[in-house]
């Protein structure tokens, strides 16, 4: 889009998102297209490759004002897209809403052990939303969320209570790679930053993209 930089900039005060937001973005761009080039052919991530696609997931605030960005842009700017989108957000809340562990009005998650076990087997078959199931292409994926910003390449993840991290990547990446192939493609995450704009904005439950899309 020619011009979705200067909408963006004039949206972002409005929306809540933090100016920082748009650094954040680059830095982790920047960090992908490194790993990615170290990776080369043990990177297998390509458009149409949708696995990571299925399964809900949480996202923060931060994530869900992006999306918000991204469909107030698409609205200007590609109308019917937009509607699209808000069609298969509104059929998978139809479809999943009863089974929402969390608060179906405002689309936050729950944030009870009750609530989080409850998550854990919540709408693990479904595809998001924001994918187009014709192109196997986000439609929002210049404002997707950092989860899907750093799936596939290697990056430091928890190894669970009591144990160190792990380098953790996509299951369909870095079939046959040594121990040491995968940590020599390692993307580094900028938790700090991230962790800088979250504490800027007020909400801090965490939510999921269809509710995101529809705000």
């Amino acid at each position: 889009m020619a011009n979705s930089c200067g909408i963006q900039s004039g949206i972002l005060v409005g929306m809540g998102l933090p100016q920082g937001d748009r650094e954040l973005v680059q830095i982790v761009s920047a960090a992908l297209a490194d790993a990615s080039q170290r990776a080369g052919p043990w990177l297998v991530c390509r458009l149409g490759c949708t696995q990571c696609c299925y399964g809900a997931f949480a996202i923060s605030e931060l994530d869900a004002l992006r999306l918000g960005l991204g469909m107030e842009i698409l609205r200007r700017e590609k109308p019917s897209q937009a509607a699209e989108i808000e069609r298969r957000a509104k059929t998978w809340i139809g479809t999943h809403g009863s089974d929402f562990p969390g608060d179906q009005q405002t689309g936050r998650l729950g944030d009870s052990d009750e609530d989080r076990e409850r998550f854990e087997e919540f709408a693990n078959e479904a595809a998001c939303p924001a994918l187009d199931p014709a192109t196997g292409r986000c439609d929002v994926y210049e404002w997707r969320p950092m989860t899907c910003r750093v799936f596939g390449p290697p990056i430091q993840m928890d190894g669970g209570k009591g144990s160190a991290k792990v380098l953790g990547h996509c299951e369909l990446c870095f079939v046959g790679a040594t121990e040491d192939e995968v940590a020599r493609c390692e993307m580094p995450v900028p938790h700090e930053l991230e962790k800088k704009l979250f504490d800027e904005i007020p909400e801090k439950r965490e939510t999921l993209v269809a509710f995101a899309l529809l705000r």
